[in-house]
């Protein structure tokens, strides 16, 4: 006989994940993150790359079901069965990327991103960026909009609008994307293994500012930003067995319009 299955639901802010909140907790005990064997995250993509983030420590899987804008990340709502939902998921590990940012200041932040880091110009002039990997430098002035560095699970996402590559999940691979490049005007970046280091240089900090992102963390004015993926970080999702990740990802790769 299968142990009971002690939940803890977590919601975005929004009267509609709240409800939804209070509504799960009057069907099913519910217990708090720390005591839990799952959490339930009730959002939409954003809320549900902050709740990875923040119970990371507890190793323990994560379920989303969406109740937010966009929910690539999530599955859908649905109140009934929902711990028969749970038992049967299909569990999918993921490594973040991490961004050590030098500032112009001196000061030096880092943050982890599940999605994608992104190095946007923060003026209304293009940026000046040079690209080194693995010591090696591969790119010596790119003039654009900005560049990212994306997991596979975010290649769907802003990558993708970019006109990044889809990655399967598994693949060790991460997708390198110019993000509207004046220069070199057709290069449309690269997918390397995931292994490699990105060593991202601001080339004119005073006349073209940039900002570094992770995922929804902002450092603004960076000069140098470093970026590897930590194996010694994984978080734990759970998908639906008929709707899981690798499947969305898959199917992204033959939808038109």
């Amino acid at each position: 006989m299968d142990k009971p299955l002690k939940i803890a639901f977590v919601s975005a802010s929004n009267d509609f994940a709240q409800m939804s909140k209070k509504q799960l907790e009057y069907i099913y005990p519910s217990t708090t993150p720390e005591k839990a064997g799952v959490i339930v995250a009730l959002g939409g993509d954003g809320f549900m790359l902050r709740a990875l983030r923040r119970y990371v420590d507890l190793k323990t899987p994560i379920y989303g079901m969406n109740r937010g804008t966009v929910g690539f990340l999530m599955n859908r709502y649905q109140e009934e069965t929902l711990v028969e939902r749970i038992r049967a998921a299909k569990l999918v590990k993921l490594h973040p990327l991490t961004m050590i940012v030098r500032q112009k200041s001196g000061e030096v932040y880092s943050a982890s991103a599940i999605n994608e880091i992104a190095l946007l110009r923060a003026s209304h002039q293009a940026a000046r960026l040079s690209i080194e990997i693995d010591g090696v430098k591969r790119v010596d002035e790119l003039i654009a909009d900005g560049v990212l560095v994306a997991t596979p699970a975010g290649s769907t996402a802003y990558n993708l609008s970019a006109h990044g590559p889809i990655i399967p999940l598994g693949s060790g691979l991460l997708a390198l994307t110019p993000i509207s490049p004046f220069r070199p005007r057709y290069w449309r970046g690269a997918l390397l293994p995931a292994n490699m280091k990105f060593v991202i240089e601001n080339l004119d900090p005073k006349k073209r500012p940039i900002n570094a992102f992770a995922d929804d963390q902002e450092v603004r004015n960076a000069t140098s930003i470093e970026i590897f993926e930590d194996q010694n970080i994984t978080h734990q999702v759970l998908f639906d067995s008929d709707h899981h990740l690798e499947e969305r990802i898959l199917r992204e790769q033959f939808i038109s319009g």
